[in-house]
């Protein structure tokens, strides 16, 4: 660590040629595409490189703090790769014109999409647009508190009050069927 600190040519072969194929196993196991996995491969190496110096051998060994930073670039890479959420507003409009059927070919089963809507619909607000945010809109329970302004606890409980609600309303349908 000494020698890539100080900017040894010798030495950052030698580290490469040692971590090389952890950091990309790793960065291929969490991201499971090969050309993203050697991009945040190249990454983490550059920022050993680049932060050699900030090493700090008591808090863990070279590997665990490469790895650290190569776990963290994919998470980073994953993140960016999600699909971008739909927006609540659009979402709820789209439930409130439960008059309007789906398209035939969008729901396979228009009786089980006019179920979920209503079984959404007679939940308390703020517990439908909490699950809302979190199930379409893909926010996170710090998100939602932040957009609610709201403890995130109580994030957390009006999302999972809203599903145990949903979950109990579709199987009092299915089983009335």
């Amino acid at each position: 660590m000494a020698g890539l600190a100080a900017g040894d040519a010798d030495a950052g072969l030698a580290f490469v040629r040692r971590f090389q194929r952890r950091i990309f196993g790793l960065a291929l196991t969490i991201l499971g595409d090969t050309a993203a996995a050697e991009d945040v491969a190249q990454e983490a190496l550059l920022r050993a490189w680049r932060h050699a110096q900030a090493y700090d051998p008591r808090r863990g060994s070279v590997a665990t703090w490469v790895l650290s930073i190569s776990r963290n670039l994919a998470i980073d890479a994953l993140r960016v790769r999600r699909t971008q959420p739909a927006d609540p507003e659009t979402v709820a409009a789209l439930l409130a014109k439960s008059s309007e059927g789906p398209a035939d070919d969008t729901i396979l089963d228009p009786q089980a999409a006019s179920d979920v809507r209503q079984a959404l619909r007679d939940l308390p607000t703020d517990q439908r647009r909490a699950l809302m945010l979190a199930a379409f809109a893909g926010h996170s329970a710090t998100e939602i508190a932040g957009i609610e302004g709201i403890p995130i606890g109580t994030a957390k409980t009006r999302v999972r009050t809203a599903m145990h609600k949903l979950r109990a309303a579709l199987s009092e349908i299915g089983d009335e069927r």
